[in-house]
């Protein structure tokens, strides 16, 4: 996968879940999920974005964590509203399985840019 595309699944995750937000109930919990998921749903796309812009390799694995550390938040989140039944499974079944492949993605990504950080020549 190159890392236009990859960008592209991100981006298009952060729509979808922005689908979700605006299909939870107007309760309480429904309100607080709305306002925690859409903020960690929306934020791998723009880290992952300043990630490929990174000024240093140390610099491009921590916009990549930042990133990992949203997506699970927001698998979390995805999570509790399928638990809490505020919304039907089968409408997020879908987006979790894409939650779940985007964060092996990135963990993968992760994984290999610490193992060349440490391979790389010293300055």
């Amino acid at each position: 996968m190159t890392a236009n595309e990859l960008s592209e699944r991100l981006l298009d995750f952060a729509v979808r879940c922005g689908k979700v937000v605006d299909a939870l109930p107007d309760t309480r919990l429904g309100r607080h999920v709305a306002g925690q998921l859409v903020r960690c749903a929306t934020s791998p796309a723009p880290n992952y974005e300043e990630a490929r812009a990174a000024e240093s390799r140390a610099d491009f694995v921590h916009k990549l964590q930042v990133a990992l550390k949203e997506l699970r938040e927001s698998g979390m989140w995805l999570r509790l509203v399928i638990r809490s039944k505020l919304l039907p499974d089968a409408k997020l079944k879908n987006l979790i399985e894409e939650c779940d492949q985007l964060i092996r993605l990135l963990a993968k990504s992760v994984v290999t840019a610490k193992r060349r950080s440490k391979q790389a020549p010293a300055d």
